[in-house]
């Protein structure tokens, strides 16, 4: 057994999290040249190995009792409830012979949306209710409820000190072109947000619990805290971190409790309702390897309604899909450095989009603290806040535009062009914002060479680059 450095005991002494010895190639990669130092002994900002505590996360799953385990190859794998499918009918039969269906399969309504139902038998497997159900002339689809896991520079007390994320993607020039707009609200559907918290007074729109039906989205996790920080914190108010959009809205849905785990159908549902209550754009910092129908209508839905979508590529180190990131209507996002390099941890495939920070990246937490966390989910929310800045600049825009514009104003890495390590490459949040045009001028009867028209095209070329 490997001796453990003095350094790191003295740190799991003064209750900091330390990153397993196990990550020996990502220890290598921190070592090649120094560090942003939110990782040194010092430092005011907790660093909590979240990677880790997921991969916990999905040990205790597969202890429970009622929980099963899918294996796609020897080293991934999704979970499911067992005794429980998510149904969809249309049309939805009448009361009567809903409720016929029902006992037939001896079992109950557990929870009753709009567009589905999840089904809980007392004695049928999965399976058994997946083959009932399909059976049926209205189903659309029965699959089974699976489980998803959480993927100018600014006074900002933590800013210059911590925040090496955001120089890396070209804020601090980006802020002289838009500060974000409160018109732009981004939905995270997550565990919540710490709704206390300093840094979101006056920052948030109502939002949704999923899980008890009610409007009040508490996170008890700190993973969608964290995640709402990296988007939209309260900037250049000498406290805390900087957001990076400083005046767009942040709606909270909960749809993870707090042992970080969350339905297919539970991320779905907040979707829709995120979507129906004015969401321009969706963080889904969450991700499984089994496709659920039920999510990808979701995402459908949302997509036609020209939301935005960004997801996680996952924290496995594998080329796995990972959904929701794998669907076509999202933008799949995997994590660097500080190096520009893949993390380790970072899933990998044709379906990354582009890549972002995601290795020790200081943010909001639960009980208006502060913590540093890795993974694809922290990598995430870089690029949904780029979205909501390309949307406070450009509102019009419609989301595959967006999209687009994301992928192709990229920083590239790797092989060139797209590549399965990074997409498109690491976005380039100064570069995307450049490159969109403004927006045509209203015609008026002055002539062209006026020295008014003259000096608005000058000052508009000096705000948006010449081309």
């Amino acid at each position: 057994m490997r001796v453990l450095p003095p350094i790191i005991v003295a740190l799991a002494l003064v209750g900091l999290v330390v990153i397993p010895f196990r990550y020996q190639q990502h220890a290598e990669q921190e070592m090649r040249e120094p560090h942003p130092r939110v990782t040194s002994i010092e430092a005011t900002i907790p660093r909590i190995n979240y990677i880790e505590q997921v991969k916990d996360m999905r040990r205790d799953l597969e202890k429970s009792s009622h929980v099963e385990t899918l294996h796609h190859n020897p080293r991934d794998r999704s979970h499911y409830v067992e005794h429980e499918v998510v149904v969809r009918f249309s049309p939805r039969p009448e009361r009567k012979k809903m409720d016929q269906l029902i006992a037939s399969m001896d079992a109950k309504i557990k929870r009753d949306f709009e567009q589905f139902l999840i089904i809980k038998s007392n004695s049928l497997t999965t399976k058994q209710l997946m083959k009932k159900l399909a059976e049926h002339p209205d189903s659309v689809f029965a699959e089974p409820n699976y489980l998803l896991l959480p993927n100018r520079k600014p006074n900002d007390t933590y800013y210059a000190e911590y925040q090496w994320n955001l120089p890396l993607i070209g804020m601090e020039e980006s802020w002289d072109v838009s500060e974000g707009s409160s018109d732009v609200t981004v939905a995270v559907i997550d565990t919540g947000i710490d709704l206390q918290h300093p840094e979101f007074a006056g920052k948030l729109v109502e939002g949704y619990n999923v899980l008890d039906d009610s409007h009040h989205p508490e996170d008890d996790n700190g993973h969608g805290t964290h995640v709402s920080g990296v988007i939209a914190a309260k900037t250049n108010n000498r406290d805390g971190i900087a957001g990076m959009s400083w005046n767009s809205k942040l709606m909270p849905i909960k749809a993870i409790g707090a042992d970080g785990s969350g339905s297919a159908v539970d991320i779905a549902q907040g979707i829709y309702w995120a979507t129906d209550h004015g969401a321009d754009v969706i963080n889904l910092s969450v991700g499984n390897y089994t496709s659920s129908a039920a999510l990808r209508e979701a995402c459908r839905y949302a997509y036609e309604k020209n939301v935005v979508l960004v997801a996680a590529a996952g924290n496995d180190a594998t080329n796995q899909p990972s959904y929701p990131a794998a669907y076509e209507e999202v933008l799949a996002v995997a994590a660097v450095d500080h190096r520009k390099e893949r993390a380790d941890f970072s899933n990998f495939g044709d379906y990354v989009d582009v890549a972002a920070p995601g290795v020790d990246i200081p943010s909001t937490y639960i009980y208006s603290d502060y913590a540093s966390l890795s993974g694809t989910s922290m990598a995430c929310p870089h690029v949904a806040a780029l979205a909501s800045l390309v949307r406070s600049v450009h509102p019009a825009m419609s989301n595959r535009d967006v999209m687009e514009l994301i992928r192709q104003s990229a920083t590239d890495l790797g092989a060139p062009g797209h590549d399965q390590l990074y997409g498109y490459g690491m976005i380039d949040v100064r570069q995307t914002l450049r490159q969109i045009k403004p927006a045509e001028p209203a015609r008026t009867e002055k002539t062209p060479h006026s020295v008014g028209g003259l000096l608005n095209k000058f000052f508009m070329r000096l705000r948006f680059g010449f081309e």
